[in-house]
């Protein structure tokens, strides 16, 4: 367990600095291509898949990152009204039905990945893989904090596992 939270600390600072990156890009393009559509009447041809792929890569890392932080949004109407015993029954499944969402999508993305390696965009020739990685990329790091969260929930690695 130590292993994985030093791994997911690891990937958490990935993916925070990663979306700083992006959202920096965002920030710098954008208005760029605002300046040079309304004000000098011309706009460059990579702006807008640039703007554009780095929301990808912002969107996946932010969201992994903000999956540790508890920005998603839950309902918790139900688990709040049950028993407890019927509430971590609740807990446990919603742990596992993610897990297994956040697996299907890493595979999904890693397939897309790699299915459209030959592929480019049409502004910059950029390989289209690299818009694409975002998903592998990011549900890999949701997983894992995912994984981390389930095995506390389980109580596996509390006692000893702190030296």
């Amino acid at each position: 367990m130590q292993a994985l939270r030093k791994f997911n600390q690891f990937t958490l600072k990935v993916g925070s600095w990663g979306t700083i990156f992006f959202m920096a890009v965002i920030g710098v393009v954008i208005p760029y291509e605002v300046l040079g559509r309304y004000i000098f009447g011309k706009m460059t041809i990579w702006s807008g898949e640039i703007s554009t792929y780095s929301l990808a890569w912002a969107s996946m890392l932010g969201g992994a990152v903000g999956l540790r932080k508890g920005y998603q949004v839950a309902v918790t109407a139900l688990v709040e009204s049950v028993p407890q015993s019927a509430a971590n029954w609740l807990r446990g499944t919603a742990y596992v039905f993610s897990l297994f969402f956040f697996g299907v999508m890493f595979a999904w993305g890693l397939y897309q990945t790699l299915y459209n390696y030959r592929q480019t965009s049409p502004a910059i020739g950029l390989v289209m893989s690299v818009p694409y990685a975002s998903l592998p990329a990011g549900f890999f790091i949701m997983f894992f904090l995912t994984l981390e969260e389930f095995l506390a929930f389980l109580g596996l690695g509390k006692q000893g596992d702190e030296k």
